[in-house]
């Protein structure tokens, strides 16, 4: 197999497997919080949502499914960045939109997100601030890999 593709699959597997976790630590913490303040009985996924399922455990297993796979997206889609021919702000571009697409079309339909506004603003607020990280390293290691050339060139 190609180095480029397995390197990719690897860093695709990873980002899945930490997204799936953190996913869960996240749930579970919010959960915890929520049941120990007075909340009792308090899961982290909409009544919309777990009623897409057969029982509440199949509901919390696809929501963990979902964090890996958004996680799986947002490392996929950096192979945009290795096309040479289109522009950073281009290939920014693109980036967002596959991962806009990918991100808020499983949070907003599954997650029933747009029946809690402040659900979907807080999603996309944790949206925007992946993706202005994401970038920001993207174009500190573009600005590095330029900067080593110039001095090469030199």
């Amino acid at each position: 197999m190609n180095s480029m593709i397995k390197e990719y699959l690897t860093r695709i597997f990873i980002s899945f497997s930490v997204s799936a976790f953190m996913g869960v630590l996240i749930n579970l913490i919010i959960d915890a919080v929520a049941n120990a303040t007075g909340n009792a009985g308090f899961i982290s996924m909409s009544p919309q949502y777990v009623a897409l399922f057969p029982t509440p455990v199949i509901a919390a297993y696809c929501n963990v499914l979902i964090y890996g796979i958004i996680g799986a997206v947002f490392s996929g889609a950096t192979i945009i960045y290795e096309v040479e021919r289109i522009g950073f702000v281009i290939q920014s571009l693109i980036y967002f939109l596959i991962t806009a697409a990918a991100s808020m079309g499983i949070t907003v339909v599954l997650w029933q997100l747009h029946r809690y506004p402040e659900a979907f603003i807080s999603t996309m607020a944790g949206y925007l601030a992946t993706h202005i990280i994401m970038i920001t390293i993207e174009y500190r290691k573009v600005k590095a890999d330029i900067k080593a050339i110039n001095e090469m060139a030199e």
